[in-house]
């Protein structure tokens, strides 16, 4: 089993936090926002993302292919499930802090979620706000 410790550098290294706000075909509907935790790696470190996923307990693994010339197939694990972000990435993330920019990417992600937990997302103020928010992570 993968240490706390080992998670931390490998999300400050590989790993994301990322917020999408999917426009839907129909006018009707409201745009969509989706959260996720993710690390992408090469594809000989499959087993490595096996590990991350036994550690989380949740997660999906998905095969990545590479079209650029100069770069290898990949896997990116991720967890997307609100569920699973609120109960076990957010609160790792909470007691292990990160040590990288991504420490506040973190932040600014755990704002976003706090919005979409609310429902607030589904109002256009919720959805400035993540707007605004995401303008500032990954920087």
């Amino acid at each position: 089993m993968l240490s706390k410790d080992y998670i931390i550098g490998l999300t400050d290294g590989e790993g994301t936090f990322l917020a999408y706000i999917w426009k839907r075909k129909k006018i009707t509907q409201n745009p969509r926002v989706e959260c996720y935790y993710a690390i992408k790696m090469r594809e000989d470190e499959l087993p490595l993302l096996k590990e991350v996923k036994r550690f989380f307990g949740c997660g999906n693994i998905y095969f990545q292919k590479e079209y650029r010339k100069n770069q290898r197939d990949n896997y990116r694990f991720q967890i997307r499930k609100i569920k699973d972000i609120n109960e076990k990435v957010i609160p790792f993330f909470k007691k292990n802090p990160l040590h990288s920019q991504k420490k506040k990417d973190f932040e600014i992600f755990c704002k976003v979620l706090e919005i979409v937990n609310r429902k607030e997302h589904l109002t256009k103020a919720g959805l400035k706000k993540i707007k605004k928010l995401k303008e500032k992570m990954h920087k």
